[in-house]
């Protein structure tokens, strides 16, 4: 008896060191409006996977076990009303940004230091209190701009959005530029 004791005792510490050290959902990966509660509840549900991903799991592979955990706790009404569209689109962001930064670690260090001198001064006016929206509309000019700087969004931008003349941007330099932006908007 006194055996199986440990062993309970054992598994639960175990199990609660893998549950505390789940990897954090990236603050760009969310969408538009989630608040904090969903980013909780997001990483207790697929901390574990995303500790996967930063090890080396694909992102099929990934996407698979986090689309089963986050269905199976929509159906079991564990997710406090939040609908599976919504989680399901903040663990697909998650899991695709987790395995980009595994696959280009020195592109995105070269990004973070290319953007935060490039945004620097959108940086700074979000800290002072600029609307992230606005700042971040601003961002995407300005790495348009970095890309070609003929860019000129009054022209290139005009009319149905599959006219519109925008430079290629690698989608990476705007989660970046998310990233730095709510980070200013935090305060961090």
């Amino acid at each position: 008896m006194k055996k199986f004791r440990v062993l309970i005792v054992t598994v639960i510490l175990l199990l609660s060191a893998i549950t505390s050290n789940a990897a954090e959902i990236p603050i760009e990966s969310a969408l538009y409006g989630t608040s904090n509660e969903v980013y909780t509840m997001m990483e207790s549900l697929i901390g574990g996977v995303l500790d996967e991903v930063q090890n080396g799991l694909g992102y099929q592979p990934a996407w698979a076990k986090a689309h089963r955990i986050v269905y199976d706790a929509v159906l079991s009404h564990r997710t406090n009303g939040h609908g599976y569209a919504e989680l399901a689109g903040i663990a697909r962001n998650a899991i695709y940004r987790y395995r980009d930064m595994y696959l280009r670690p020195d592109y995105y260090a070269q990004l973070n230091g290319k953007l935060t001198v490039l945004l620097a001064d959108l940086i700074t006016d979000v800290r002072n209190g600029k609307d992230y929206y606005i700042a971040y509309e601003e961002a995407q000019t300005l790495i348009y701009k970095s890309a070609n700087p003929s860019y000129n969004p009054a022209v290139d931008k005009v009319g149905d959005f599959c006219y519109w003349d925008i430079p290629a941007v690698d989608g990476a330099e705007f989660a970046v530029a998310r990233r730095l932006l709510l980070e200013a908007k935090s305060g961090n």
